[in-house]
C-alpha cells in the first residue's frame, strides 16, 4: 500500500529501527535480568520470585525458569532474528530448569511457558526446513515442552477433570512438600485455555493424554453452562462444579475460554468445538454486547447488569470478532477502547461507561494492539495503522525508560511501576510488528499458523497429525486439512467463508459505524435523551401500537413539540424519490445518519425513521441507542430523525406491507388513543 508509514516500525523498540527487538532483550533482559524470569525496568535487575515483595498472585508466573526468554523465542523469529534465535535456543537448553521447588499457576505455566516451548520449535523445525539455519537441532524444546505437560498434569486429577489453579514443578500436588492441592475453585479462563498448547503437544509427540486432560476440561465447563442463557461463569469450584461467581462477561477470567473454542476448531478440525463456540457467541451478543460496549451480566438473570464498568483484557474481543467474521460490532468496540486510549493514553484496567478510570493501572497489555492488527487485516483500511501510531507514540513517550518500557501504576499521573511482563514482548511485540510489516519483512507465511492467547505460533498441520478420539456423543466429524487451511487463510483476511460469510460491503458498513461511534464518544458530556415513541395511529391500529425508537442528537427535539409530527410514512430504497410531507423510512446503512436527514429533508420529508439492519436487535435486549452526527455542524437539520432497532422497525414494515401506507405519529411520548 502506497503511503504506509514504514517509519513507525521499529521506532517503538529503539532508535536503530529494526534491531531494537534484539537491543531490548539482549541488551536489556539479558545483560539486566536474565537468567531471572522477568526485567524489572526502573531498577535494571531481575525479578527474582521469593527476593522481592510477594505482589500475591502475579507472582504465580514465575518458575526460576527464566520465563521471558522462552516467552520470546518466537518473536525472535517473526522479526528476522534468526542469529540470535539459534542463540536464545542454546540459553534454554543450557541454562534452565524445569525441576524447581516452587509453586506455579498452571494456566500462565501453559500459555507462556509451554507454549513458548512450543512455538520455539514450530519456529526451529521451519528454520532447520529451510536448509540454512538450526541445522543442529533434533526436537529439543520439545522434549523440554514435554517435560513442562509432565509437570502440569498432576493438577488434573479432580474428580471433573478442572485442573486445579496451581502446581508445584518439582513436587506436583498434594504431596507434603508441594504446598498445593487445596484450593477448591479456579476461573473459567484458567480451566479452559489449555487445550491449544495440550493438543498440539499431543500432536508433535504421538502421546495422546495432554490433549484428552485438556478436551475433558472443556466438555465439564460446557456442560455447566447455564442451559437458559447459554453463559458461563468467572469462578467454579473444581471439584463440585458449582458457579462461585455467577457474573459473566468477555474479560477477566472467562476471555480465553471462548477464544481457544474458536481457534480449536481452527487448529485441530473439530466441528464441536465451533458449534460450542457459536452458541456462546449468540448469547454473548444477544445479553453482553450492548454496542460499542461488553458489559457484564448474571448467568441466571442474563437482562440484569452485573457492573458498570469494563475491564481491559476484554480488548482482545474485537479481534475474535474478527475470526468469526463479524466485522461491524468488531469495529465499534474497537473504537470505543480507541477513545477510552486517546482519553488516558493507555486503557486503563478497568473503566466506566463514560470512559472514566475505575481502576488506573496499565501493566502494557498488548489485548488492543491485537485487535487492532485483526482489523487491519480485516479491512486494510490505513485508519489502522494512525491507531498502531498511537499506541507506540504512547509507549515511547509514557513507559519508555532506560532499560526497557515500564508498567503504568496510574494512566491518570504517569506514575510507573518496576514491572515488565514477559508477555509485553511475547505479545505487545508482535502485533505491532506484524501490523507494520511490508510481505518482504515477513521470512515466512503466518497464515500457516495460528496464534495462541500469548502470540505463540502452531502449525495448522498440526490438525491432520494424530489426536485424542472426540467424546463419544460427538456427533460431528472433523473435517480435513484442506478445508481448515481454506477456512483459516479466509480468516486471515477478514472473509470468513463458514459459517459467516463476510464481504467488502459489510467491511465499509462497519467503517460508517466506526465514523458514528468516533463522533458519538466525542459527545459523551452531552446530556443523555430519553427515548421517544413511534405510534401507529391510522386504521386499523388507532395509536395502540407505541414503538420504541430513540434520538437523534441533532435536529427537532420532539420533547418540545406539543404535538409531534405525523403524516404517512414511505419507505425509501434506492434512490431518494420525492416525499412532499411524508415521513421516510430508512435503512441503516450507506450514510451517516446526519446526511440522511440532510437527503430526506431535500426531497421535502418531514421526518423520518432509521431501522437497523442487525437482524434480531431489539428495544427489549440492546440500550438505548442515539444517533451522533457526523462531526460537523448539524444546525441545518431541522426535522426529527428516530431509530427503531429491527424486530421494531419490522412491526411497522410489516403493517406497511398491509396498508401500503400507514400514518405514524413521531413524539417524546404515546398520545391519547383518542
Amino acid at each position: 500500500m502506497s503511503g504506509r508509514p514504514l517509519h513507525y516500525r521499529g521506532s517503538l523498540l529503539a532508535p536503530e529501527g529494526r534491531s531494537g527487538l534484539r537491543h531490548c532483550i539482549s541488551v536489556q533482559y539479558l545483560d539486566h535480568a536474565y537468567p531471572a524470569d522477568e526485567l524489572m525496568p526502573l531498577t535494571c535487575r531481575g525479578r527474582v520470585r521469593g527476593q522481592e515483595p510477594s505482589r500475591g498472585d502475579v507472582d504465580d508466573a514465575l518458575g526460576k525458569f527464566s520465563l521471558t526468554l522462552i516467552d520470546t523465542l518466537d518473536t525472535l523469529v517473526l522479526l528476522n532474528k534468526t542469529t540470535e534465535f539459534e542463540e536464545a535456543v542454546r540459553r534454554v537448553l543450557r541454562d534452565v530448569r524445569l525441576d524447581n521447588d516452587i509453586v506455579v499457576s498452571v494456566f500462565e505455566t501453559n500459555i507462556r511457558v509451554l507454549g513458548g516451548l512450543l512455538g520455539g520449535h514450530s519456529m526451529a523445525v521451519m528454520l532447520k526446513d529451510t536448509g540454512y539455519h538450526m541445522q543442529w537441532y533434533q526436537d529439543e524444546l520439545l522434549h523440554m515442552a514435554k517435560d513442562v505437560g509432565l509437570r502440569l498434569l498432576p493438577a488434573f486429577n479432580t474428580s471433573s477433570g478442572l485442573p486445579y489453579p496451581r502446581v508445584n514443578l518439582k513436587h506436583g500436588l498434594r504431596s507434603p512438600e508441594s504446598r498445593t492441592g487445596t484450593e477448591t475453585d479456579t476461573c473459567t479462563a484458567c480451566a479452559g485455555t489449555i487445550i491449544l498448547e495440550f493438543a498440539a503437544l499431543s500432536r508433535f509427540t504421538g502421546d495422546p493424554v495432554f490433549e484428552v486432560h485438556a478436551r475433558r476440561a472443556l466438555d465439564f465447563l460446557w456442560e455447566k453452562r447455564q442451559r437458559n442463557s447459554n453463559l458461563v461463569g468467572t469462578t467454579i469450584n473444581i471439584h463440585s462444579g458449582e458457579w462461585v461467581r455467577r457474573d459473566s462477561g468477555v474479560g477477566a477470567g472467562i476471555d480465553s475460554y471462548y477464544e481457544y473454542l474458536l481457534k480449536a476448531y481452527i487448529l485441530l478440525g473439530d466441528d464441536l468445538f465451533l458449534q460450542r463456540f457459536n452458541i456462546h457467541y449468540a448469547s454473548i451478543m444477544k445479553y453482553i454486547s450492548q454496542p460499542p460496549l461488553l458489559l457484564d451480566v448474571h448467568i441466571h438473570k442474563p437482562l440484569l447488569p452485573a457492573r458498570t464498568w469494563m475491564d481491559s483484557l476484554l480488548a482482545f474481543f474485537p479481534g475474535l470478532q474478527v475470526l468469526k467474521g463479524d466485522i461491524r460490532p468488531a469495529i465499534e468496540t474497537h473504537e470505543m477502547l480507541y477513545q477510552v486510549t486517546k482519553k488516558h493514553n493507555f486503557l486503563p484496567e478497568a473503566f466506566t461507561t463514560d470512559f472514566r478510570v475505575h481502576w488506573a493501572q496499565h501493566p502494557l497489555r498488548p489485548e488492543f494492539a491485537e485487535s487492532t492488527y485483526f482489523l487491519y487485516k480485516a479491512t486494510k483500511d490505513p485508519y489502522y495503522l494512525e491507531v498502531g501510531r498511537t499506541v507506540l507514540d504512547n509507549l515511547n513517550r509514557f513507559a519508555r525508560v532506560p532499560c526497557g518500557f515500564a508498567a503504568m501504576k496510574d494512566v491518570r499521573t504517569g506514575s510507573h511501576e518496576d514491572r515488565m511482563d514477559s508477555f509485553f514482548l511475547a505479545e505487545m511485540f508482535k502485533y505491532l510488528f506484524l501490523l507494520f510489516a511490508e510481505e518482504e519483512d515477513l521470512t515466512f507465511n503466518v497464515e500457516d499458523y495460528i496464534f495462541t492467547t500469548e502470540a505463540h505460533l502452531l502449525p495448522l498441520s498440526l490438525s491432520t497429525a494424530p489426536h485424542a478420539p472426540s467424546p463419544a456423543n460427538a456427533t460431528v466429524q472433523a473435517p480435513s486439512l484442506p478445508h481448515l487451511s481454506a477456512y483459516v487463510k479466509s480468516l486471515w483476511v477478514g472473509v470468513v467463508r463458514s459459517p459467516a460469510a463476510v464481504s467488502a460491503v459489510a467491511a465499509e458498513d462497519g467503517m460508517r459505524f466506526m465514523q458514528e461511534m468516533m463522533e458519538l464518544s466525542s459527545q459523551q458530556q452531552k446530556e443523555q435523551l430519553p427515548p421517544r415513541a413511534v405510534q401507529i395511529v391510522s386504521h386499523p391500529f388507532f395509536g395502540r401500537v407505541v414503538l420504541t425508537s430513540g434520538p437523534a442528537q441533532f435536529g427537532t427535539d420532539l420533547s418540545k413539540s406539543i404535538t409531534g409530527v405525523s403524516f404517512f410514512s414511505v419507505p425509501i430504497s434506492n434512490g431518494w424519490t420525492p416525499l412532499l410531507g411524508r415521513i421516510a423510512l430508512l435503512q441503516r446503512g450507506q450514510c451517516m445518519f446526519a446526511e440522511k436527514a440532510r437527503h430526506i429533508m431535500k426531497a421535502g420529508a418531514i421526518g423520518g425513521i432509521v431501522i437497523d439492519d442487525n437482524e434480531g436487535s431489539s428495544s427489549d435486549t440492546a440500550p438505548l441507542f442515539q444517533m451522533a452526527g457526523d462531526g460537523r455542524n448539524t444546525d441545518d437539520v431541522t426535522l426529527p430523525l428516530l431509530f427503531l432497532f429491527y424486530k421494531e422497525g419490522n412491526i411497522l414494515l410489516e403493517a406497511l406491507k398491509e396498508y401500503r401506507e400507514v400514518e405514524v405519529l413521531l413524539s417524546d411520548k404515546a398520545r391519547d388513543r383518542g
